[in-house]
């Protein structure tokens, strides 16, 4: 018997048990090792979710690990026994979008586990197996619990397209940022320079490969090759545009509130900045992150401050949203 959180409407939430769903054609069945808690699962829980980005009733969780238990007609049984992490958009895979792997710009319509799907908040998650993405047998599943936002990280980095030896900036220092900062140290950058808003974060970050750290209210560079933001911040997306040179190139993945400092396009314009955006982690930016990850360049466990049993999920909740600067990345353990 599988165990599940179910929230029926915003505020209000249930741990129930309920059957493994067994996996049809094309399917997997996995047990869950861990699943983390994001910013936009408290915005499930809240209820403040943008309209059509969440349907309830819903177990929630999009970021997770596990083992493949069972598979359907279809799919290779030599997944059975295999640890794995998985992508969470249900795309439709015969758009153009998606035939050009761009699946997170799916023209079929928004679907994705833990928010209009069930997720992984749960013993065991079915889901097309498709999806997985396997892992090595000897492969961490608690640090790979994180590789769902990892894989986000990945997407801006490969849009930055950052070269060895170029000079590179993250903005941010929450758990993307210091993703931001393994990836771009993994291509041996000139300099790496960390812009945040606590200095607590200085030790960690130069653990993971950074070269430099300013708070952003302190006196900035503006020569920086490629910049990724993380932040999220109503001025986030400024800050990192300040940091570029001429002819830099800027990835945004944060989402501020309504009502930010926009770029500025005449300055977008006159210094001939070239801008991308992330929302979510298509299949390159997927694979991309588990080899990486494999090849030991990726350590998540850091960022893990808490572990909670699934019966804990407000408490885990509560600790996402409290703002204590000694609560970095929320697990539950199923």
């Amino acid at each position: 018997m599988s165990t599940a959180v179910v929230i029926e409407a915003p505020g209000a939430h249930r741990l129930v048990p309920r059957e493994a769903v067994a996996p049809g054609p094309g399917e997997a069945l996995v047990r869950v090792h861990a699943v983390g808690i994001c910013g936009s699962d408290r915005e499930v829980y809240q209820g403040n979710r943008p309209e059509g980005y969440v349907r309830y009733p819903l177990t929630p969780g999009h970021e997770w690990s596990g083992t493949v238990q069972a598979v359907g007609a279809g799919v290779p049984e030599a997944l059975v026994g295999r640890k794995a992490v998985g992508e969470g958009f249900r795309n439709c895979q015969v758009c153009d979008r998606c035939h050009a792997g761009e699946t997170t710009l799916c023209t079929s319509g928004y679907e994705e586990t833990g928010f209009t799907q069930p997720g992984a908040m749960a013993t065991t998650l079915t889901l097309p197996a498709r999806l997985l993405h396997v892992l090595a047998d000897d492969a961490d599943l608690t640090a790979a619990a994180l590789l769902e936002p990892a894989a986000c990280v990945a997407a801006a980095v490969l849009k930055g397209n950052a070269r060895p030896g170029e000079r590179v900036a993250v903005v941010g220092t929450g758990t993307l940022g210091m993703f931001a900062v393994q990836f771009l140290k993994a291509l041996s950058p000139a300099e790496l320079l960390v812009v945040g808003t606590r200095t607590d974060r200085e030790a960690l970050s130069r653990r993971f490969g950074a070269t430099g750290f300013r708070t952003k209210d302190q006196d900035l560079p503006a020569d920086f090759d490629v910049v990724i933001e993380t932040a999220g911040s109503a001025s986030a997306a400024r800050t990192a545009a300040s940091l570029l040179r001429r002819g830099g190139r800027l990835v945004l993945t944060g989402i501020p509130a309504p009502g930010a400092d926009g770029l500025d396009p005449t300055d977008l314009v006159v210094r001939q900045l070239e801008v991308h955006t992330v929302f979510g982690a298509p299949p390159d930016a997927w694979a991309h992150t588990v080899r990486v990850f494999g090849a030991g360049l990726l350590d998540p466990l850091p960022l893990v401050t808490h572990e909670l049993p699934l019966a804990e999920f407000p408490q885990a909740i509560e600790l996402v949203g409290a703002g204590d600067p000694k609560v970095g990345k929320v697990l539950l353990r199923p």
